[in-house]
């Protein structure tokens, strides 16, 4: 079904999850759509904008609504599905004890220096280029990693999108 032809509460139900826990995003970027909407890159950029003109308060919801990468959620199971895959497919589901345990202190220092998990498009790592990124991060100020976040949150988005287009 093309965009154009999806009232709006179909559009939130296929694109809703595309922001981690924010259907807000989907709701918001509806009226933007017009009949040059075709592609996955069309509706990216137009939920990209759509988020980065938001509220800082809502942003900073999105940015803690992300799960820690590694973390107690994807051990439980409570992950998304969407997580759940994008975390898969980096290999986070195979880390040993001593990368989990990597992981889980750089999530805790990440999180307390900043009030925010890490977050990192996670497609096209591994685990030992995410906790490259997450200690390179750590040196940043919390204006730099809120400005990352956010970015890391469109591509993640964007990939996403890509996928409900196939």
């Amino acid at each position: 079904m093309k965009l154009s032809e999806m009232n709006q509460q179909r559009f939130i139900d296929k694109f809703g999850g595309v922001y981690e826990h924010s259907p807000w995003v989907a709701k918001q970027a509806y009226p933007l759509l017009n009949s040059s909407t075709k592609t996955a890159d069309d509706l990216a950029a137009i939920m990209a904008k759509t988020m980065l003109a938001a509220e800082q308060k809502a942003q900073l919801e999105l940015i803690r609504a992300h799960p820690d990468l590694a973390g107690k959620a994807a051990i439980a199971g409570d992950l998304t599905d969407e997580s759940t895959n994008e975390q898969k497919g980096a290999g986070l589901d195979q880390c040993s004890k001593e990368e989990f345990a990597e992981f889980t202190r750089l999530n805790n220092a990440y999180t307390e220096k900043f009030k925010f998990p890490f977050i990192i498009a996670v497609k096209g790592h591994n685990r030992g280029s995410i906790l490259d990124a997450f200690t390179a991060r750590l040196n940043n100020s919390t204006q730099e990693e809120f400005a990352e976040a956010l970015k890391q949150i469109n591509l993640i988005a964007k990939f996403r999108i890509e996928e409900l287009y196939k």
